[in-house]
């Protein structure tokens, strides 16, 4: 039995997580649950699964979890921190959206466990200082990214990173694939977060309509697998059936099926905690007999932001921080009605103009340079207005 202690229990991720612990309470049991200030969900949480740890980032909501007493709550992030190195906790799963995930995926990489990661941004952000932090404890990350555990999937154990010669990483081109930058000006938030083939929150539906997911994951592979940027290639493949294909250099080539669900990326990463097992999950089979799939090159009008993706997982300095916090900036002023849809990418272009790039040598530099970062973006918002 795998204990699990889910941060980010009330989001998206965290809902389908707990789905597929459902379907699977003889392989894992939910330990303790993190969540941010969502006490209606989270008391649901508590009820089904009555996990023993409980903690809420939200202060003035904490008090009202109350537990039974077979709970504990955890009254402070150090609190929260040291029980990811208890011997109660096997797997640590980070479902938290954004740079806000980056704190707790530092410290899981610190406990030696095995850590299930869908918060990109840590990668990105954390770059190789998280790396080296994980592989100095010998802590082992698993990705959720449905694009990242595809590739995973598709590079077999043993498998040398020398032997690959392309690994194609597909998006769906979001609601907007095909429409100009002109058609975009006036997109409404509800059109912005309407996806075509995922459910998800309300941030990462905007930056799979900005396309800044495929920047993003660009990224994330680069770091997760070792890759040379010039061997990962972006497209678009609406049906979202595809999510990855890892090339070989004898010229054969793997990929990755299922319809969108992220519950099957999920299964997949707890199934390996089993030594590879594959663990039975309810799911939408593929229709093979009017399957369709489609591809299409990575839109021209976005080529700054993959060249800067790019030059992001080359240089491998502060730049991913900077990138992340403008990026988030953005989506957050375009959320709040403060920015146009397509000012977003403005928002990222100027925050870097009058930014300096460097060395990132410890984490409170991280956390240092996204505060700047953010400021910069800020300024950058205010002169849009």
């Amino acid at each position: 039995m795998k204990k699990i202690f889910l941060l980010g229990a009330t989001g998206s991720v965290g809902q389908n997580t707990l789905k597929v612990i459902a379907e699977n309470k003889d392989l894992f049991s939910l330990i303790g649950i993190a969540a941010d200030s969502n006490l209606a969900e989270f008391k649901k949480i508590c009820d089904l699964f009555n996990p023993k740890y409980l903690f809420l980032n939200d202060p003035h909501k904490r008090s009202e979890i109350n537990p039974n007493r077979d709970q504990i709550v955890l009254n402070s992030y150090a609190e929260l921190e040291s029980i990811f190195s208890d011997n109660d906790v096997d797997i640590i799963i980070s479902a938290i959206v954004g740079f806000e995930g980056l704190k707790s995926t530092f410290a899981a990489a610190k406990t030696g466990k095995t850590i299930l990661l869908a918060n990109k941004e840590s990668i990105v952000a954390g770059g190789q200082l998280l790396i080296d932090e994980i592989q100095k404890n010998k802590s082992k990350i698993i990705p959720l990214d449905s694009e990242h555990n595809a590739i995973l999937q598709c590079l077999p154990d043993g498998r040398k990173i020398d032997e690959v010669k392309e690994v194609l990483i597909t998006a769906s081109g979001g609601p907007f694939f095909g429409s100009s930058e002109y058609d975009l000006k006036n997109v409404s938030i509800e059109e912005a977060l309407a996806h075509p083939n995922w459910q998800m929150g309300a941030k990462i539906s905007v930056d799979s309509a900005t396309l800044i997911n495929k920047c993003l994951e660009l990224i994330e592979a680069s770091y997760l697998f070792d890759l040379d940027e010039k061997k990962i290639r972006l497209v678009i493949h609406p049906q979202s059936i595809i999510h990855s294909i890892v090339t070989y250099i004898n010229g054969s080539s793997i990929a990755q099926m299922s319809n969108p669900s992220m519950k099957i990326p999920l299964a997949s990463a707890l199934g390996l905690t089993l030594g590879n097992r594959k663990i039975p999950i309810s799911f939408n089979p593929i229709n093979f007999d009017k399957l369709e799939l489609n591809f299409f090159k990575f839109p021209e009008e976005h080529n700054f932001l993959e060249s800067l993706a790019r030059d992001i997982a080359r240089s491998k300095n502060s730049s991913g921080i900077i990138f992340n916090a403008a990026n988030e900036i953005g989506v957050e002023a375009f959320l709040e009605n403060k920015i146009q849809f397509t000012q977003i990418k403005e928002v990222i272009s100027r925050t870097f103009d009058t930014s300096c790039l460097s060395n990132v040598s410890s984490i409170e530099e991280i956390f240092e340079i996204d505060k700047v970062a953010r400021n910069a973006a800020h300024k950058v918002i205010k002169s849009l207005n």
